[in-house]
């Protein structure tokens, strides 16, 4: 599935392997990046995959060690914080920060409170157009509007 993240389809962003490098076949989604051969079995990873294969043997990795040594560059690492894929090592002396209060963060854009705040906000809004939506079809005080659709018998 192709799911656009702000213009940039997902699949396109994290370099998804579709064709196998060793014998052409169709590379089939296993799960966290990992994607396996129909045809050979050969495994082949997406840019995560890369990224948390690397992270996993080296804990505590800075982006700049994990660039090195993947050849992801540090700002698709950068946007896997921000899509919730990673998250910075508890005890870290960089965090990212709250795109709204400046809190430090270990992954995302929002902490939970400016997050909790936004989406409230959202319903709130939505509450509010659909009530303005909804003006016409409101039953007046003098009775109803327009006609009836059903008779009781």
């Amino acid at each position: 599935m192709r799911k656009s993240l702000g213009g940039i389809f997902i699949e396109d962003h994290y370099h998804v392997p579709h064709v196998c490098k060793e014998c052409g076949g169709v590379m089939v989604f296993k799960g966290v990046g990992e994607y396996h051969c129909e045809k050979c079995g050969a495994v082949d990873y997406d840019d995560y995959g890369k990224v948390r294969l690397y992270i996993e043997s080296h804990r505590g990795a800075t982006a700049a060690e994990v660039e090195a040594a993947t050849g992801i560059s540090q700002r698709s690492i950068r946007q896997m914080l921000k899509d919730s894929k990673l998250e910075v090592m508890d005890g870290s002396k960089v965090m990212l920060r709250c795109a709204a209060c400046g809190q430090p963060i270990r992954s995302g854009e929002f902490c939970p409170r400016c997050e909790t705040k936004m989406h409230r906000a959202m319903e709130a809004a939505q509450r509010e157009e659909l009530k303005r939506d909804m003006k016409g079809y409101s039953v007046s005080k003098n009775g109803e509007d327009g006609q009836r659709r059903f008779m009781r018998s």
